[in-house]
């Protein structure tokens, strides 16, 4: 199937400048043949769900051929499906689906390395030392009198090393894992496949791509050693900016988004990315990783508006996803920060508690401008599982010798039934195979069935304020400002009389002067003041 440019569809006014997105994780979102692993079958058949849902659109994680050694992200074919999840005229089948009910689909795209099944690595190993196949990738000798040594001291992305030998003695780069080996972006080849890539999927109807690993691509051609927490070797270099300004003229030819995943904490160096020839928009991760604090929370708020603002880029939102700890779960501990390095087993959480703030969170985040990413399952309030050790899947476990749980714990499948033998993630009748991650007792509890009629549920709260969103002017274009509020309340303003209020105070507030209470993540007490850890939306 390709679709003509300019599909009307498409270019409606600028829609990612403030979307709902909602990111699916194939693998766990929904199983249609029974297997035990996610699949497209099982996406077209929730579609209807997400349409009810309110969403925009939505972001797949990499669905194409991978080993699966880094959850997908080592693809070893950005042209065809992996056969777990379907085939290729099945994806297409779905983006149009989707279209049908008004949802985009924005794919993901892996450009700093590939799967070393990847054919082009494949010959790499087989050319030799010197070939032009290696040329694609990093390789080189080894330092020490028998090359014993890896060429440079980088650090992984993950624990270990970022260098793996090959028996005819050559090292490769990989920043994640050795099955992930790092592609050279200085070579002509490596920028022209991925352009012909994104013009692959723009041409089937996608709406967009997503960026893994965006500020990784281009490295010191040097290979220099890099001294302490010194990583201008291998992020942000300016080098990514011609690469960028090169995709941006593919995708405004199908009028379609480049959304980058970007961690750069320099404000002013993050913004260059969004420059109106390069990305539309880039995750903030800056918001993610805050504690549940009102100056916390504030300061990113205005940090984010603040870098965005002089190249007229929206800012995103986004609580968690498929690398980090659920909402639910990181809001009920004592420590309420996100960091890779924190991530321990056996944290002491309170989800009653946690639950009471991802829910007056997801308000806030809902009612900024700009657009927001919803991560599956959290309209559902899912909590982060601790996976047997012995079923862990996730390179980050491994490589960190046991210590980090890693990121499996978000990305146990779904529960849809409240009854069977997989909550209705796979429960068809061809079969129920076991899930490819356990889900744990009572997962039902947390179904979308059980919660679909409950108007006190996370998914009725969800629904509610993704309709108002959608609906309401006040939620419209880019303006905010706070209001004078108590220690611990945060309060801001909108366009057309709308405002959001969250107390993150121990005590009761009271609330600014209103006509109307438009959504509350909890309940009001009896005076009307908001209690702790609870939002609102009001109309004034």
């Amino acid at each position: 199937m390709t679709l003509a440019r300019k599909d009307p569809f498409v270019v409606a006014d600028d829609w990612w400048r403030g979307a709902a997105i909602y990111q699916v994780y194939v693998r766990s979102f929904a199983d249609g043949d029974g297997d035990g692993t996610g699949d497209l079958a099982g996406v077209r058949s929730r579609l209807p769900y997400l349409a009810r849902l309110g969403v925009d659109a939505i972001w797949f994680t990499p669905w194409y051929r991978s080993p699966l050694a880094d959850g997908g992200y080592d693809v070893a074919d950005y042209r065809a499906i992996d056969p777990a999840f379907g085939t290729l005229a099945e994806a297409e089948k779905l983006i149009a689906e989707a279209r049908d009910l008004g949802i985009r689909v924005i794919v993901d795209v892996v450009p700093n390395h590939v799967s070393d099944q990847h054919p082009w690595f494949q010959a790499a190993l087989a050319a030799g030392p010197g070939s032009p196949e290696r040329e694609l990738f990093h390789f080189r000798p080894g330092r020490g009198p028998h090359g014993e040594l890896p060429p440079n001291n980088w650090p992984s992305q993950f624990a270990g090393s970022t260098w793996t030998r090959v028996p005819d003695g050559e090292w490769y780069l990989h920043l994640f894992t050795p099955e992930q080996p790092d592609l050279n972006w200085a070579h002509p080849a490596v920028r022209q496949e991925h352009e012909d890539v994104l013009r692959f999927w723009f041409e089937r109807g996608a709406a967009g791509v997503r960026v893994d690993s965006a500020a990784l691509l281009a490295k010191d051609p040097t290979l220099a050693d890099a001294e302490p927490d010194d990583t201008s070797g291998y992020v942000d270099r300016d080098e990514l900016h011609d690469i960028y300004r090169a995709w941006r003229a593919v995708a405004d030819a199908y009028d379609g988004v480049l959304i980058g995943e970007l961690w750069v904490p320099d404000p002013e160096r993050f913004a260059r990315y969004l420059r109106p020839d390069e990305l539309h928009t880039a995750f903030n991760f800056d918001f993610l990783t805050r504690p549940w604090d009102a100056a916390e929370l504030r300061a990113s708020i205005d940090r984010t508006l603040a870098y965005h603002a002089p190249v007229g880029a929206p800012a995103t939102w986004v609580l968690c996803n498929h690398d980090v700890t659920r909402t639910v779960t990181r809001y009920g501990r004592a420590d309420t920060r996100f960091d890779f390095a924190t991530k321990r087993f056996g944290t002491p959480t309170d989800l009653g508690l946690g639950r009471r703030r991802a829910r007056a969170a997801a308000l806030l985040s809902l009612a900024l401008p700009g657009s927001v990413y919803l991560y599956q399952g959290e309209e559902l309030g899912l909590p982060e599982v601790e996976v047997d050790p012995a079923r862990i899947q996730d390179p980050m476990h491994a490589r960190s010798g046991g210590v980090d749980p890693g990121r499996d714990g978000c990305r146990v499948p779904l529960p849809w039934t409240a009854q069977g033998p997989t909550y209705g993630f796979g429960d068809t009748d061809t079969g129920s195979g076991a899930p490819w991650l356990p889900q744990p007792p009572g997962w039902g509890a947390y179904a979308a069935e059980a919660q679909a009629d409950d108007p006190r549920s996370m998914l009725a709260l969800y629904r509610s304020a993704l309709h108002l969103r959608a609906c309401q002017p006040g939620f419209q274009g880019h303006e905010l400002a706070w209001l004078d509020a108590a220690d611990d309340v945060l309060a801001f303003a909108r366009g057309a009389g709308l405002v959001c209020v969250v107390n993150l105070s121990a005590e009761p507030a009271a609330l600014p002067p209103h006509r109307e209470v438009l959504l509350t993540s909890d309940p009001l007490d009896g005076d009307g003041r908001l209690p702790s850890d609870t939002a609102v939306w009001l109309r004034t």
